[in-house]
């Protein structure tokens, strides 16, 4: 029963506001009402449970049937926000969408009319990993009139996603687009890359060695494969000086190990919300980071060393105790504490604020 429903939901279409199944009544979902309630609605006559999860939810709520076999449930009020959702059907997946809950005034993620840069999907070859890999990345609105070079910054997605993570629900670029439109971030290229080496069935599923494997990979060809391949065809500097790198949740963990041990390579790194036990846990190939540490005068080379988490992060306890270890070591960096959990509003801020104290 579980199979025949999800091919029938398969058959959803989005359209504009409307979720429409093929045989069904069309519904208007989300609508967002006056007080900042939000009413989601699917076509599901024949489901026996329907729930519908989110970042703006502290638990996954269950809707409603009418006798139309139309499901509904209204939540809120919700903060103005950039959100996720997720519409699961008999326990299958069905329907995922964003909910943007406007302010009075446009947040910093919104399109405005100011000048806009462009975002390209690109394809590299990588010699360590032998196969071929897209890159998003993000030319600043006055690349392609300048002949200038410009600072770059690789910027990581987390476990589960991929290289279109940061465009698709970071807004990369709208929020580069503000800043530079508004005067506070000098124009930069960011590179995106796909953060694995090949597709893991699972974060920590593979054992040691695997996960090892994979970090290691992912590292080299960033190194030898993604640098040379952006310095070779985008015009940006090459010197330390002028290179970041900077992740959330897996990839900020992996900013911090290949930041910080490759002060020859970056002088600027970040990790929002790092999943620390992702890259240093013994299923992880136990990256050690007590040696980097311990050699404060080669970490305080970095001209900017960012950690940001929510306290209601379920990893807040574990980057609170990395935090520490720096403060203990004597390696001069930032540790931003804030509300929220390990969502998309979070990371989207901490970019906002990183990002022009990267080059300044």
């Amino acid at each position: 029963m579980k199979t025949a429903v999800r091919v029938m939901l398969l058959l959803v279409t989005i359209a504009g506001p409307a979720f429409a199944q093929r045989g069904a009544p069309a519904v208007r979902s989300p609508e967002i009402l006056p007080d900042g309630r939000v009413t989601f609605r699917l076509a599901a006559p024949n489901a026996t449970d329907v729930r519908i999860s989110g970042d703006f939810l502290p638990a996954a709520q269950p809707l409603q049937k009418d006798e139309k076999g139309i499901w509904a449930v209204t939540v809120g009020p919700v903060k103005p926000e950039l959100y996720t959702f997720q519409v699961s059907v008999n326990g299958v997946a069905a329907v995922r969408g964003s909910l943007n809950i406007p302010g009075p005034a446009p947040m910093f993620y919104d399109m405005r009319p100011v000048p806009h840069g462009g975002v390209d999907q690109r394809w590299y070859s990588s010699k360590v990993i032998q196969t071929t890999r897209r890159v998003f990345v993000y030319t600043p609105p006055d690349y392609a009139r300048s002949s200038a070079r410009y600072p770059v910054l690789y910027l990581l997605h987390g476990a589960g996603g991929d290289e279109s993570g940061w465009t698709e629900n970071g807004r990369v670029n709208l929020i580069l687009d503000n800043l530079i439109a508004d005067g506070k971030l000098k124009p930069l290229v960011v590179v995106m890359p796909y953060g694995n080496a090949y597709p893991p069935s699972s974060p920590l599923s593979e054992g040691a060695d695997a996960m090892r494997r994979q970090r290691d990979l992912f590292q080299r060809d960033l190194i030898e494969d993604l640098i040379p391949y952006i310095q070779t065809n985008f015009r940006v500097y090459s010197d330390r000086e002028h290179r970041a790198i900077a992740g959330l949740s897996l990839g900020g963990a992996q900013a911090l190990g290949i930041g910080l041990s490759h002060t020859d390579l970056f002088s600027r790194v970040a990790g929002f919300s790092p999943a620390m036990g992702a890259v240093t846990s013994p299923q992880a190939g136990g990256l050690d980071f007590k040696p980097l540490l311990a050699d404060s005068q080669r970490m305080n080379r970095v001209a900017l060393l960012w950690v940001g988490c929510g306290t209601e992060d379920t990893l807040f306890q574990s980057v609170k105790e990395f935090a520490g270890q720096l403060q203990t070591s004597g390696v001069k960096h930032t540790f931003k504490v804030t509300e929220g959990a390990h969502t998309w509003h979070v990371w989207r801020r901490y970019l906002s604020e990183v990002a022009p104290q990267l080059f300044p």
